[in-house]
């Protein structure tokens, strides 16, 4: 395994990598102040819905939230000059991930994605070839790097597309067509093809084919012989799904990073070319594989144990049972795209316990539209909130409270039903790792 792991290879794609992704990481920042999503996400909500087990996380000051953005930028520019390259790479790390932390109803798979490949690079010698560390003589620059950054980078890849892939394997997805019968129809006013979205065989041979596409896209990109057809099929893939639904920046960081796959040639050329078109990049003296990048039985371990961990962790969702698009349990951080469409209208009731009065309370009190809509049917979100109301009152002088909430959830279009028992006092239970029980079995049709 270590001969495997440190056998010499070509440094330009692993550089290319760097440059792409450090590029691509400071698009999104900027697009993410363009948007207002740093007011809306975390200046403004009074509440945050927070991962089990990180409820200390909690936004700074507006003052300071922009700012770490903008150090997240910076960050993310020196990543792609290869400038200070491992400190970059650990403050964009953290305070990327400090971000996504803060609040639960914003998770999305791309950005656990990029947390990942974030804390990734840092361990990894990406500097070494084609960045203003070797220009300016921090470090110096190597022609040939031992495979394994290389093959970590890919492996990452591959666990989102395959996993994407294998989560299709379902009875919703392949044999109803769901929820692509629901939603592509609402498309059917695109010129020219939309018409098609108005037919169920269009959805099925959608659902087929975004199947096939996840599980064997990577495994076609890393064969030579049809790399090029594959990485067409990755751009018409990611912009039809970018045409047709709003998932943000994905699209793009896809299509952009696979080309970690293609060959040392294509990434050489494409480094000469930038050479010769700015000086500070001009080529250093190159020094051969240098034995402090080789990794040894501690640095093999580490990485078996990772990568073991992103093979086995999807896989959690065995030890709870009922359907997990139901109750959620084991849901997340298991690549699930675009997988079920789902919809709830959760009402909350407040008693004081000493007069025995009950009161609704009013949502938009305390959530933004998106956090209401996304905690409507999530039941680990809902215990949240009951907890913040108990809170909430209390400080305002109710004793004793117990809240109650009565949550209608539909999933894949099925009639909506009683999430759990609307008498059940949500402020007796806490939210943990164990099977939530109290969640009403899926009624299947």
């Amino acid at each position: 395994m270590l001969t495997w792991a440190n056998k010499p290879i070509s440094a330009a794609p692993a550089a290319m990598f760097r440059v792409l992704f450090g590029l691509l990481m400071a698009f999104n920042t900027i697009r993410f102040w363009y948007f207002g999503w740093i007011e809306d996400h975390f200046v403004t909500p009074t509440f945050h819905f927070t991962y089990f087990g990180f409820d200390w996380v909690q936004p700074l000051p507006e003052f300071w939230m922009y700012t770490l953005h903008v150090i997240a930028f910076i960050a993310a520019i020196l990543i792609m000059l290869g400038w200070f390259y491992r400190w970059a790479a650990v403050c964009f790390f953290l305070l990327f991930t400090y971000f996504e932390l803060i609040d639960l109803t914003y998770y999305l798979n791309h950005y656990y994605f990029i947390s990942l490949m974030s804390g990734i690079i840092i361990f990894l010698p990406l500097n070494r070839c084609f960045s203003l560390d070797v220009s300016l003589g921090r470090v110096s620059e190597l022609k040939e790097l031992p495979q394994w950054p290389l093959r970590l980078i890919q492996f990452q890849i591959a666990v989102v597309y395959v996993y994407a892939g294998l989560a299709k394997l379902n009875y919703d997805w392949l044999f109803q067509a769901l929820p692509l019968r629901m939603w592509l129809p609402a498309n059917s006013d695109i010129p020219v093809i939309g018409w098609l979205f108005n037919y169920p065989e269009t959805s099925y041979a959608f659902s087929w084919a975004g199947m096939l596409y996840d599980t064997f896209i990577v495994f076609f990109l890393m064969w030579r012989r049809t790399r090029l057809i594959a990485y067409a099929a990755v751009l018409f893939f990611h912009g039809v799904t970018a045409w047709l639904f709003q998932i943000g920046v994905f699209p793009l960081v896809m299509s952009i990073i696979v080309l970690v796959f293609f060959s040392p040639e294509f990434h050489q050329r494409i480094i000469n070319f930038i050479r010769g078109s700015i000086p500070p990049f001009g080529r250093k003296s190159l020094s051969p594989s240098n034995p402090t990048v080789r990794l040894g039985g501690i640095g093999i371990s580490v990485i078996l144990l990772f990568v073991a961990f992103q093979v086995l962790f999807p896989w959690r969702f065995i030890f709870y049972p009922g359907n997990m698009y139901w109750t959620e349990e084991a849901y997340r951080f298991g690549w699930r795209v675009m997988l079920v469409e789902k919809a709830g209208t959760a009402q909350f009731f407040v008693k004081d316990g000493d007069t025995g009065k009950e009161g609704e309370v009013y949502n938009r009190e305390f959530l933004n539209a998106h956090q209401e809509k996304q905690m409507s049917f999530q039941p680990d979100m809902i215990i949240q909130f009951a907890h913040h109301l108990k809170e909430v009152y209390e400080d305002q002088g109710l004793q004793d409270v117990s809240v109650r909430c009565e949550a209608w959830v539909t999933l894949n279009g099925r009639p909506s039903q009683l999430l759990f028992d609307p008498q059940l006092d949500l402020t007796k239970i806490e939210d943990s790792w164990a099977p939530k029980t109290w969640i009403n079995p899926l009624i299947s049709e």
